[in-house]
């Protein structure tokens, strides 16, 4: 791929971001055919936010939701962690979650099979239209971001609307639906809980619709040549109401806390859980959609799963703002209302540049 280093000059930036686009081959294309420097196009600025030393006097949050309908006791055991981790972090691993091993371990090795076959078998999928049900690119925002990041993605809209099976990449095609049935599952149980943790009733969250769309997105970051000069993934937050993430062994993922990174340890057997910024706008700021990361790293592959409940491509005109039982004379509603497809599409129109698309929406 005719890429040009940092060694090169005559930079035309979007010439190469067009050459990178249209090889098809992604990051792991890069990877695979030897370079040893990080192509200008990764690049990112020498800037404060990826410089700041990460600080481990934090614990970060875990709850085992084992006994969750055990009784009442329990219940309001595990109901008070997701508040205070809500409130706190915007993010915690859960354990005991009720997703078998297997499954989770087979979804891994799926991802895995996806991207390490032949480039022109991925390149069917490969497609930057955001609405499509089956989508394989890099950076989602390649056109838009001011750099872009070691990451390739492909993405699958599952719920409500479903692809056909064959639509499907053959290297994964079962357990994807395996495992979309088994997050949505245990994202209808996390709504409950959070939605007790706001003292509401529990299947309020479930009727505004929350969890009635679901996005995967199967990330595959390549080992990195040069991970001091760029990022996994840039500092974000999620543009749904709830994320549930799978993540393997080699880490990386990073939460920004009290103006620290912090790592989230990868941990055997866990899922990560994050609020995101929908469920903050509807919570009046009551949860928080925390910001976070994903360093670049000499080791890898690394892959994750990263599942996003939200109905952004849904043409719905239904409005979420502050839910009324949360907002008072004391506590006004901070937020105008918005669809979810508006959101989502002012979040993809910024691309990933490190601002929060909750400002556009504040009153």
């Amino acid at each position: 791929m005719d890429v040009t280093s940092l060694s090169e000059s005559g930079y035309d930036r979007l010439s190469e971001l067009k050459a990178f686009d249209e090889c098809k081959a992604g990051v792991k294309g890069l990877v695979d055919a030897g370079v040893s420097q990080v192509p200008r196009i990764f690049i990112h600025p020498l800037d404060q936010d990826h410089l700041t030393t990460c600080n481990s006097k934090f614990n970060f949050p875990i709850i085992d939701l084992q006994g969750m309908n055990a009784g009442p006791a329990r219940r309001e055991e595990i109901v008070n962690m997701v508040r205070e981790a809500s409130e706190r972090w915007g993010f915690f691993n859960v354990v005991n979650h009720g997703i078998p091993e297997t499954v989770v371990e087979e979804m891994k090795d799926g991802i895995r099979r996806f991207y390490e076959q032949d480039t022109q078998v991925k390149k069917q999928y490969y497609s930057r239209e955001l609405e499509r049900k089956v989508a394989y690119n890099s950076n989602f925002d390649l056109y838009k971001a001011p750099a872009a990041n070691c990451r390739d993605t492909i993405y699958f809209l599952l719920a409500p609307h479903p692809p056909h099976p064959q639509e499907l990449p053959e290297a994964f095609r079962d357990i994807v639906m395996v495992y979309k049935d088994e997050v949505m599952k245990l994202g209808f149980k996390l709504l409950e809980l959070i939605s007790e943790a706001l003292g509401l009733k529990p299947d309020h969250l479930k009727d505004m619709d929350c969890a009635e769309g679901l996005a995967m997105l199967c990330h595959y970051y390549p080992p990195c040549p040069q991970p001091e000069l760029t990022m996994g993934t840039t500092k974000h937050a999620d543009n749904d109401f709830l994320t549930v993430l799978l993540q393997d062994h080699i880490g990386g993922l990073q939460v920004l806390h009290q103006d620290q990174w912090v790592d989230v340890p990868p941990m055997p057997g866990a899922l990560v859980i994050n609020i995101g910024d929908l469920l903050q706008l509807i919570t009046n700021d009551r949860f928080r959609s925390a910001e976070h990361r994903v360093l670049a790293s000499h080791k890898g592959p690394r892959v994750s799963v990263a599942c996003f409940f939200s109905t952004s491509f849904l043409p719905t005109r239904k409005l979420y703002g502050p839910i009324k039982e949360l907002v008072s004379e004391d506590n006004p509603p901070k937020y105008r209302e918005t669809t979810v497809r508006d959101f989502a599409a002012h979040f993809n129109a910024k691309g990933l540049d490190g601002t929060s698309a909750l400002e556009h929406f504040k009153l």
